[in-house]
């Protein structure tokens, strides 16, 4: 059976892959918990795509396979605003065993983004008991990473694809294999010598929205990873 831990939990509007750098601006109390939390700790926190209709206590629920983040610095953005500036690297995928709730349940007219909102949560949270988590936890197992390696093959036929979608999205038959390496040289991707990293940057490149990129963690072995891939890749612009 495999080892479990109780993380905390930041939902998110996108997706993060083991290995990415992600930079993030914490500005609610309850996330602002969460990262003293984590820096008395581990420094560590689990980022997962927020459901757009699933949630906890009424907070944004998390899907159930997210990515392990590792504070690598952490500092105050300014004094006035008290906001924190966070760069994390993506780690290890994981799968959410259990959830915990937050000690707060989200009110109805609460707003994350004006003072009067921040200072709302903080007066429930100090009438609560300041030692309650504001922000959501669960229980964790790892999921084993995919150790199978990328063929140069395998890769290129992923960036023709890739260029067949730019030219059709653009609307623009006419661009060059040579002006769309361009655009991979400058994203860092072009390479002889392809990594999971290189896919999944190339299917963020190529996403529209983070649902999009979901599928693409979630994958357990290469022949997966391909084929999710691939059909990402071909997939029409316009897409429900």
């Amino acid at each position: 059976m495999s080892e479990t831990k109780i993380i905390p939990i930041f939902p998110l509007d996108l997706v993060l892959f083991p290995n990415q750098d992600l930079p993030l601006r914490i500005f609610e109390p309850r996330y602002k918990q969460m990262i003293d939390d984590c820096m008395l700790g581990e420094k560590e926190f689990g980022v997962c795509l927020g459901h757009d209709s699933a949630t906890l206590s009424n907070w944004q629920a998390p899907y159930d396979i997210g990515t392990l983040a590792k504070i690598v610095d952490c500092k105050d953005v300014d004094s006035t605003s008290g906001h924190l500036f966070v760069n994390v690297r993506g780690r290890r995928k994981f799968r959410i065993i259990r959830l915990i709730s937050p000690s707060l349940k989200k009110t109805d007219d609460y707003d994350p983004f004006t003072m009067e909102g921040a200072k709302t949560v903080e007066k429930l949270h100090h009438n609560d008991g300041v030692e309650k988590k504001m922000y959501i936890q669960a229980e964790i197992e790892m999921v084993s990473e995919i150790d199978e390696s990328i063929s140069l093959n395998d890769w290129e036929n992923l960036v023709d694809l890739w260029k067949n979608k730019i030219k059709k999205t653009n609307g623009n038959l006419d661009l060059t294999s040579h002006q769309l390496d361009h655009v991979l040289e400058q994203y860092y991707l072009k390479t002889e010598t392809p990594t999971m990293e290189y896919v999944h940057s190339l299917c963020a490149l190529a996403s529209q929205t983070p649902l999009d990129l979901q599928p693409i963690l979630e994958c357990t072995n290469l022949e997966q990873l391909l084929e999710r891939t691939t059909k990402l890749l071909e997939s029409d612009i316009n897409h429900e």
